[in-house]
């Protein structure tokens, strides 16, 4: 039996994950699989694998992307999720900001530095044509320390996958004000390079579970009740969610990589 430290975060994204365990599909395929929640994001995940806390992670590709070329000991072994993430602009609900010219000089809630949520509140300010400093950018952990600092009302901006900060726009601690998407995959899956190199039969066989259990979900008629039930969304939701998303699991291109680098670079997140 093949140990797989693997972690990802609380959402709805990684279902397949956990349909595999539930049916005990990796067991069977000689793999003992030890899934992390972690609510922090990708940054966080990013520093398991380099303290060799993990062995695999499922993290947004631009987070991903940079990690790797800032010298993390991780590659992207395959794509999870083609569809762009959707990452709401929110603010305090009872706030004065309500369009996105009303931002400029707003300090930015961030999980961690080199999160997705940083990346992308770096890349949304260079769209802008804003040039953000260090001590814009407070660090609250998660998507509930971010719900907890702005029920003050205090201007804040945030950058969150929209389905999943739904519930805070509903009970009007956030409110949405834009919305921005990157040109590539919202999540991949890494694996450390020692683990690939002692284990690359390991990975093939979790990465084909996955896909199969991606097929079986799609195909079931109680998809959506599965996904109510594990993201906690309401009917509406969770068919606009099942909608939008594309499970992918495939070799990561080249282009799309090399061209990602070049906005990450842009914003001078890359060393």
């Amino acid at each position: 039996m093949n140990q797989v430290r693997i972690a990802g975060v609380p959402e709805p994204y990684n279902l397949p994950w956990h349909l595999g365990m539930e049916k005990g599909r990796f067991a069977v395929a000689g793999i003992d699989l030890e899934w992390h929640t972690v609510p922090e994001g990708t940054g966080r995940m990013c520093q398991m694998l380099r303290n060799d806390e993990l062995d695999m992670a499922v993290l947004v590709t631009e987070g991903a992307v940079r990690d790797i070329l800032n010298g993390g000991p991780h590659r992207i072994v395959s794509t999870f999720v083609g569809s762009p993430l959707p990452w709401g602009v929110h603010v305090p609900a009872n706030s004065s900001l309500f369009a996105p010219e009303d931002l400029k000089g707003v300090p930015f809630a961030i999980s961690r530095i080199g999160s997705g949520s940083h990346l992308m509140a770096l890349m949304y300010a260079h769209r802008q044509a804003w040039s953000p400093c260090e001590e814009d950018f407070h660090v609250v952990h998660n998507m509930e320390g971010a719900a907890s600092r702005m029920k003050d009302g205090k201007p804040l901006v945030f950058l969150w996958e929209q389905f999943v900060t739904s519930r805070y726009v509903d009970e009007g601690v956030m409110r949405k004000v834009d919305l921005i998407e990157g040109d590539w995959p919202g999540f991949v899956i890494v694996a450390r390079e020692a683990f690939l190199d002692n284990a690359p039969g390991t990975v093939t066989r979790a990465l084909d579970i996955v896909r199969n259990e991606v097929k079986a979900l799609l195909r079931n008629r109680g998809v959506l009740r599965r996904i109510m039930r594990n993201a906690g969304f309401p009917p509406t939701l969770a068919k606009a969610w099942l909608k939008h998303v594309r499970w992918h699991l495939a070799p990561i291109d080249p282009g799309m990589v090399s061209g990602l680098e070049r906005q990450l670079r842009a914003t001078g997140m890359v060393d």
